[in-house]
């Protein structure tokens, strides 16, 4: 008993003795860092049959497949080329703003490499001495914070059509979830507010997207207003609303080739053209729609899904025209998780998107609007698992595909993709397969509805966290739609059946 008692007279004893700090976790006061550094890389080297025939678009080509990019198809020549691009993102908040604002930049570095050299300008700069001035600036624009779940940006920011906030939200979330970026995603000058509660989220912005004379009401100016709830923890419904005021012209936008409804980016970013001729417009766009989500990445059980149902509506009037916008699109993506490592899923996504049958000769558009009519690109709808029939993502200098807006050249969409995705190697090596098919819903002249049918693959292999190499390979059946002389490039036949064959390295650096 004696022994016991001393036994538990040492142990109390030794833990009077000890302080709290001893036994808590050991802490450290660590300055919060100001600047903060998120860098993209990426390496791109490509085999197709696809090149532009004008040799003055060798450093940027964008847009539709045989459209005014002069991209062609061949069954005797290989493009071989390289790519590069870095996107360094730099975040400043002074300790002295106690996270109250941050200034978020983020510029680009892209080129092919042996283009050019010794001089400056866009997307070159990988030639033998390099040294050129190629620097381009995406975004800069402050982030004002007045309370932890108010963030109002000014400046040249992102404009997605998308209610989260772009700079804490991943990919993967802003291009399955809102419009996906179908309707508009760039950059753009302007405010925007994010305004987020326990189960809401509020989005209000406005956007000077052309200024052009600041003494004459020649601009194009965007409003929109975004509202999410969530149903439960899994589901949620939300509601768009945009209106878009444009008094241009045509002036400004993407060197002489102008923008806006009636101008030359048209045939180059596969949207429709008003043939308003020389007579001056005006215009007045609005879209109204829904989104809706539930678990769409799979991080919340098997099953999940996305889509949206949306409107265009409006007028534009010059002097001997008055037409009337009324178009629609919708989307929906099912997927489904079978097995039990992340990438073990399939996916079908389908979209939809009416189309116009007379151009504005009766006085109407019935097709959809985006922000492709406006500058180039100016939407992006990427992530649906196919690649020459509808564009994807990896690329750089060269973002081309036989339907590279949902508009299809006002002719309206009607496409369904199926992929299945498989890791061999548990976050490690992946192996995926798409099929996709597509018709449009109004026949051109000279051709038929069908868009064609495509087959592709990717294999994925993750060497370190955040570095993946990449091997993709595509081949697209074109349909009878490209039979028409005035969608294949004013060709007197069906073009030769595009493909590709590119390997790839991304590195995304924190």
């Amino acid at each position: 008993m004696k022994q016991f008692l001393l036994y538990l007279f040492m142990c109390v004893t030794f833990i009077n003795a000890q302080s709290t700090d001893e036994f808590a976790e050991k802490k450290e006061v660590k300055d919060r860092d100001e600047f903060t550094f998120i860098g993209y890389y990426f390496i791109r080297s490509e085999a197709s049959n696809v090149a532009p025939t004008n040799e003055f678009l060798k450093g940027q080509v964008v847009g539709r497949l045989f459209g005014g990019n002069t991209t062609q198809t061949s069954d005797r020549a290989t493009s071989l080329f390289t790519e590069q691009r870095f996107i360094p993102i730099i975040a400043y908040t002074p300790r002295l703003f106690d996270g109250w604002a941050t200034m978020r930049m983020s510029f680009e570095f892209d080129w092919t490499w042996g283009d050019a050299n010794y001089g400056a300008g866009g997307n070159f700069g990988g030639a033998f001495g390099a040294d050129f001035v190629n620097m381009q600036t995406q975004n800069l624009y402050i982030e004002f914070r007045p309370q932890k779940n108010l963030f109002i940006n000014a400046g040249l920011t992102r404009l997605f059509d998308n209610i989260n906030v772009p700079a804490y939200t991943f990919t993967s979330t802003i291009v399955n979830t809102g419009y996906r970026l179908a309707f508009w995603g760039s950059d753009a000058s302007g405010l925007s507010s994010h305004y987020l509660l326990k189960n809401q989220r509020f989005k209000a912005g406005v956007y000077q997207l052309y200024e052009n004379n600041v003494e004459q009401n020649d601009d194009v100016i965007l409003y929109e207003f975004d509202y999410e709830r969530d149903l439960d923890i899994v589901n949620s419904i939300g509601l768009s609303f945009w209106y878009l005021k444009d008094r241009a012209v045509g002036e400004g936008g993407v060197s002489i080739l102008g923008q806006g409804l009636n101008s030359g980016l048209s045939n180059y970013n596969g949207v429709f053209n008003f043939n308003f001729g020389n007579e001056k417009y005006k215009a007045d766009i609005f879209w109204l729609g829904t989104h809706f989500h539930g678990n769409p990445l799979l991080n919340q059980g098997r099953f999940g899904y996305s889509g949206f149902a949306i409107s265009n509506f409006g007028k534009a009037t010059s002097p001997s025209h008055d037409v009337d916008i009324m178009g629609y699109a919708a989307n929906l993506r099912l997927a489904w998780k079978y097995g039990k490592n992340t990438q073990d899923f399939i996916a079908l996504d389908g979209i939809f998107t009416s189309g116009d049958k007379s151009n504005i000769a009766d006085g109407k558009y019935t097709g959809v609007l985006t922000g492709n009519n406006w500058t180039a690109p100016g939407a992006v709808f990427f992530s649906h698992g196919l690649y020459l029939l509808l564009p994807h993502g990896n690329v750089v200098n060269r973002f081309n595909a036989a339907v590279i807006d949902i508009q299809n050249v006002g002719y309206g969409l009607t496409a369904a993709s199926l992929t299945g995705s498989y890791d061999i190697v548990p976050n490690k090596f992946k192996a995926k397969i798409g099929l996709g098919s597509g018709i449009s819903g109004v026949s051109p002249v000279g051709g038929g509805s069908f868009l064609g049918s495509e087959v592709n693959f990717n294999l994925l292999y993750r060497p370190k966290v955040f570095m993946d190499l990449e091997l993709h390979a595509a081949y697209l059946s074109l349909g009878d739609f490209f039979d028409a002389p005035v969608i294949n490039g004013n060709q007197s036949k069906r073009p030769t059946n595009p493909w590709t064959v590119f390997a790839t390295l991304k590195w995304i650096m924190f």
